[in-house]
């Protein structure tokens, strides 16, 4: 299929409750960390609301969950606290959806680029990405210093300089309305994924394009095929 028939360029994917089921690996530390301060879990399912929005957004959330009011430099251990466990084992219960790594190597054979930005720190977000998916994709970057956290599209449009494609070229993928939100900010094409941590209305609410049940589906939409 020549680029002038495809309908997008490249994809660029969210990771967390899209690309790889992380919900218990970050639920466990979250949980963890609580305990190691004398606070009470939280069921994993509540981590689905949760995250997205950063790894300092996920501390004060959990923090509220539970009732729990830090000093900002308790707050700074606490994170430092869950940093130092993510980081000990950072592909603790994480797995590949079903089918994304067949996925991401048919869009790469079709000519794709492939990127992943997410909102989880930087060194985290591409170890976990070169564990489950090698080389597949061209670009993987998590939150870093001095860039602003999704739905801002600085970081995402970036991405789709280095790699070398027009916004509008972009399908960009995810399972929240973060992930919606940034893919309309930077004048790309969002597509929302049923299998991941938040519900149909909300993706549809911030301005899913597509909605995808399926790695086939999104396959299709990415291809039009």
């Amino acid at each position: 299929m020549s680029t002038q028939e495809r309908p997008f360029d490249a994809c660029i994917f969210d990771l967390d409750g899209t690309l790889a089921n992380t919900l218990a690996s970050i639920a466990g530390f979250g949980n963890e960390t609580l305990a190691a301060y004398g606070l009470p879990a939280l069921p994993v399912e509540r981590y689905k609301t949760l995250v997205g929005n950063g790894a300092n957004v996920l501390m004060d959330r959990m923090l509220q969950a539970v009732g729990a009011s830090f000093s900002p430099e308790k707050r700074r251990e606490f994170r430092q606290e869950y940093d130092r466990r993510y980081e000990s084992d950072p592909l603790k219960l994480v797995e590949p959806y079903p089918g994304i790594p067949a996925l991401l190597q048919q869009l790469k054979e079709q000519g794709m680029k492939l990127g992943v930005l997410s909102n989880k720190p930087d060194n985290m977000a591409r170890a976990i990405v070169q564990a489950l998916f090698g080389a597949l994709p061209d670009q993987a970057h998590g939150q870093r210093e001095g860039v602003p956290t999704k739905p801002d599209p600085t970081a995402v449009l970036a991405m789709a300089a280095d790699l070398g494609v027009r916004p509008d070229r972009v399908l960009y993928v995810g399972d929240s309305g973060v992930d919606m939100a940034t893919g309309k900010n930077a004048g790309m094409h969002p597509c929302g994924v049923l299998w991941g941590f938040r519900e149909e209305e909300e993706l549809r609410e911030q301005g899913a394009e597509f909605l995808v049940a399926t790695a086939q589906e999104l396959f299709q939409v990415a291809t039009r095929t």
